[in-house]
């Protein structure tokens, strides 16, 4: 499969963003400084970001992917959101500890699926690890390849077109193919645990 290079508009923005443009596909590894020079900030307690940043109520997508040799990945991830509506961008942050990372850098394309009040178990399924996170569960390919979960609130596929590093984390940047979706409500994460709308 052939990963399009990205639109004159994606170009503008990455310029904007002071990120190369050069090839179709782009991985900035620069590290993100941890403060502005000459800043004298005391840094946060990790728990206490933690805390303040669950104050943040979020959807619950799960993020799926091929490896080298066509298996599939997927995990948990609420850290998605949409970056530009022209051309049409979604990123979703991978923590560089995970094994699934690497997948995120080399795959031409990811999935996204967005999940419904109902599938808390597909959610903490994924989250999980050391097992087989696709087995028992059903999927299909989507018109990219990467593999789709039946019943979610939404599909979006993907090709990547930049990967950021940023502390510890990549950020992975999407340009929107294909996507689809259903009525529902969607299952909610606020203060480290799941929720529901009302």
């Amino acid at each position: 499969m052939h990963l399009r290079r990205p639109s004159r508009g994606y170009n503008s923005l990455i310029r904007y963003l002071g990120l190369s443009v050069n090839s179709a596909c782009v991985i900035n590894s620069t590290p993100m400084a941890s403060q502005p020079p000459g800043a004298a900030l005391s840094k946060i307690e990790k728990q206490q970001f933690r805390r303040i940043c669950g104050k943040f109520a979020s959807g619950i997508t799960i993020a799926t992917v091929l490896d080298s040799e066509g298996a599939c990945h997927g995990m948990t991830a609420n850290s998605f959101t949409s970056v530009s509506m022209t051309p049409p961008l979604v990123l979703v942050c991978v923590d560089h500890r995970t094994r699934i990372r690497e997948h995120f850098r080399i795959g031409e394309h990811f999935g996204i699926n967005i999940l419904s009040a109902s599938q808390k178990d597909l959610s903490d399924k994924f989250a999980g690890s050391g097992y087989d996170r696709f087995q028992g569960v059903s999927w299909y390919p989507g018109k990219t390849g990467v593999p789709l979960l039946p019943d979610v609130l939404a599909t979006i596929e993907c090709a990547r077109v930049n990967v950021v590093t940023a502390g510890d984390h990549d950020i992975v940047i999407g340009e929107v193919l294909h996507a689809d979706c259903l009525d529902g409500e969607p299952l909610v994460f606020y203060a480290s645990q799941y929720r529901s709308l009302g």
